[in-house]
């Protein structure tokens, strides 16, 4: 009986769950073994692996997080680390490896591809920056934690005559931002893709209050700068009552939404797919509602974009 290995690596996303159990559940229906690799990398190199039956993966499906836990590995980044989890994969007899994270977690799972090791990944990414995927794991229960936390501070901020300047995740890729935004019908989106001009905008929140508005509220990607700064930016151009919040970690939290089980689901019961057919070495995403593939290297090789007809979309409404 062939197995099959699975971990999960970097940042958690709501989601990783479901990509497991549907991983797990698909691979024994097609008689593989399946093993489970507990704290990503780290867990590969101290064989820290454990058989999973159906039952193991039952009642996650609705859960976030990963029940086979975490972990970024430095050791793993460099040749000996590697070596070890080659071997140690080897040694359990586990020929195909399912790697589902981001970038980092992909460029491992392509040097193990090069060693011999059948190697697939899954986009576990809440920041939706993976290329040739119109979503990642996670992204859209991302929004939903997003919008309802906008939701709760519209409240406040009305009732106080607030700007709310609202930090969320996104180094280098503002979707989180510009979806949400749209979403919760936000003033104005700062992404890392898009250079602002905060003495502009806080000339428009300022005409706005004397109109009559009672708040706004200004969505920030992390990767733009810190809520805190440009909150005191905003208040010394306007004179406007602001406040900075950070969402921080709450954003990968949650239940993973009805479109994130569902794709996930859809993802795991491909791999199992290409597994069969021999198909390696290559990363699966969503591609006009299609569960597509695409190598490794054509990954590497794309760039991940900002949508500029959405945000086009979002200028013309506000």
């Amino acid at each position: 009986m062939k197995k099959i290995g699975v971990l999960t690596s970097g940042g958690d996303s709501q989601g990783m769950n479901s990509a497991i159990r549907s991983i797990v559940r698909t691979g024994i229906a097609s008689g593989f073994e399946m093993v489970g690799i507990r704290r990503g990398y780290d867990g590969l190199m101290e064989k820290d692996f454990t058989i999973l039956e159906s039952k193991d993966v039952g009642d996650i499906l609705y859960r976030g997080g990963t029940f086979l836990r975490s972990a970024r590995s430095e050791e793993f980044r460099t040749e000996e680390g590697q070596t070890k989890a080659v071997n140690n994969l080897k040694e359990a007899g586990i020929e195909y490896l399912v790697v589902i994270g981001g970038d980092g977690s992909y460029r491992g799972a392509a040097e193990l591809n090069k060693q011999g090791i059948k190697t697939y990944g899954l986009p576990g990414t809440i920041d939706n920056d993976i290329p040739l995927t119109d979503y990642t794991i996670g992204f859209d229960t991302t929004l939903n934690v997003v919008t309802e936390a906008i939701g709760n501070l519209r409240d406040t901020m009305s009732s106080h005559e607030r700007v709310s300047v609202i930090e969320v995740m996104g180094r280098d890729c503002g979707d989180i931002a510009l979806h949400a935004g749209i979403a919760s019908g936000v003033d104005a989106i700062l992404v890392p893709e898009i250079p602002a001009d905060i003495q502009k905008i806080s000339a428009k929140l300022k005409d706005g209050f004397e109109r009559g508005k009672t708040h706004s509220i200004v969505m920030v990607a992390e990767g733009v700068g810190k809520a805190e700064d440009i909150a005191h930016q905003i208040n010394e151009y306007s004179g406007l009552d602001t406040r900075a919040t950070v969402l921080g970690h709450i954003q990968r939290g949650g239940t993973p939404s009805a479109f994130d089980r569902v794709f996930t689901s859809r993802m795991g019961h491909k791999v199992i797919e290409l597994v069969e057919k021999d198909i390696y070495g290559v990363a699966l995403g969503i591609e006009k509602n299609e569960i597509t593939y695409h190598s490794f290297e054509e990954i590497f090789a794309s760039e991940d974009e900002l949508n500029q007809n959405l945000y086009k979309v979002f200028e013309d409404l506000v």
